[in-house]
């Protein structure tokens, strides 16, 4: 892995025409299962700018023009807008790569990115913490984290609940780990976060996608593309994860707000729940894809899905404040006490030892095209002792 050194290098002097081999875009199959052509004539995100809390967003030419610098709390040489790693830089264009040089084309090509960095081979709950509150003093309206740790840090879960009260968004994946283990992620499982799994072409949930009550939507997450690593040369074709799958989620959720720039964060989430695709009862949720696989074509091209009260959490069905902090009633406890709601039962798995048979949509597995659903945030695991087990990408 190249260090953040060789990163800025890369940057002066300009990416190597290796990094735009093989039609990297014809890799990204989910376009055109969720019409992304059809979906941009509507909306592309314009005005709505993302919060990507990762390793650092390099400009890269698809992502020219499209990034401005948060913070930076790694505490490595470098700042925002240099990724020590590839994995930031990966997310960021998957929501709002514009596709030239041959890069990744974001779902939301119009959206802004705002990078903040942090990090994952450390043991400093301080680090997310301070970026998730960076991100919320910011003027990004979503906060995407394709991050997660196994243990509830009590300063991450304070940040998450500031970021809430001052009305953002949050995204998180669930974790890649199902077929190891699969304890409650975190900070997907935060009270204000949405929790994103993974699915593939045929909308079952990945065989690594953790699962459980803080599964809250689900995404693309199979065969997607991303940067090798930070030398930033070339794609590697087996990327994707809850970590995508959060990506892209962000980048659905930017295409509805920015259609709708009066609405609040409450009514954005509840027309990305109402218009999932899924064949059980909405009041019923998956452990496994939650409300389902994320749609935004049924709302920005069909008009369905109702964004409802502006101060009510659709996950909670607790009241908010008019800036959308928690209020009386909604206390950090409000999403634990969630997981009360009946669940569907969990797939069978006995066959492959695996969660991949929960299905998506109009009471079929049909393919993503069908659907023209995709949606992600996940979340990792749970546990009382927060330094004994370091943060690491989703």
């Amino acid at each position: 892995m190249a260090s953040a050194a060789a990163a800025m290098c890369l940057l002066g002097a300009g990416f190597a025409p290796a990094a735009v081999a093989d039609g990297v875009q014809s890799k990204q199959w989910y376009l055109d299962a969720m019409s992304a052509d059809k979906l941009w004539r509507k909306s592309t995100g314009k005005g709505i700018k993302v919060a990507v809390i990762d390793s650092g967003v390099s400009v890269t030419p698809s992502l020219r023009g499209r990034v401005q610098s948060g913070k930076d709390v790694t505490r490595k040489r470098g700042g925002p807008l240099d990724d020590y790693d590839g994995h930031g830089t990966t997310m960021a264009e998957l929501i709002a790569g514009s596709g030239r040089g041959g890069g990744l084309k974001g779902l939301a090509p119009g959206a802004g990115i705002v990078s903040f960095r942090t990090t994952f081979d450390d043991k400093q709950e301080s680090d997310s913490a301070e970026a998730i509150r960076a991100a919320a003093d910011s003027d990004a309206r979503i906060i995407s984290m394709s991050f997660g740790s196994d243990f509830m840090y009590p300063a991450e879960k304070a940040a998450v609940k500031y970021a809430a009260s001052k009305g953002k968004l949050m995204f998180a994946g669930v974790g890649n780990d199902a077929e190891k283990k699969n304890y409650i992620g975190y900070p997907a499982a935060y009270p204000g976060v949405t929790g994103v799994s993974a699915a593939d072409r045929s909308g079952k949930v990945a065989k690594y996608s953790e699962f459980g009550e803080y599964v809250d939507l689900a995404a693309p997450g199979l065969g997607i593309p991303r940067w090798c690593d930070a030398t930033f040369r070339s794609y590697c074709d087996n990327g994707g994860g809850t970590s995508a799958a959060t990506a892209i989620t962000s980048a659905s959720a930017a295409l509805i707000w920015s259609e709708h720039p009066d609405w609040t964060a409450n009514q954005v989430l509840r027309v990305l729940i109402d218009t999932a695709g899924r064949d059980w009862p909405k009041d019923k949720p998956s452990d496994y894809l939650g409300y389902g696989l994320i749609r935004p074509a049924q709302h920005l091209l069909k008009g369905n899905g109702k964004p409802g009260p502006a101060n009510l959490d659709p996950l909670t069905n607790m009241a908010t404040h008019a800036d959308e902090s928690p209020g009386p009633s909604a206390s950090s406890s409000a999403k634990e006490a969630a997981k009360d709601r009946p669940r569907e039962p969990e797939p069978d798995t006995k066959a492959n030892g695996s969660s991949t048979s929960q299905k998506s949509s109009d009471g079929d597995s049909r393919s993503w095209a069908i659907l023209g659903a995709v949606a992600a945030v996940m979340a990792i695991g749970g546990g009382a002792f927060a330094a004994l087990r370091a943060r690491r990408r989703a």
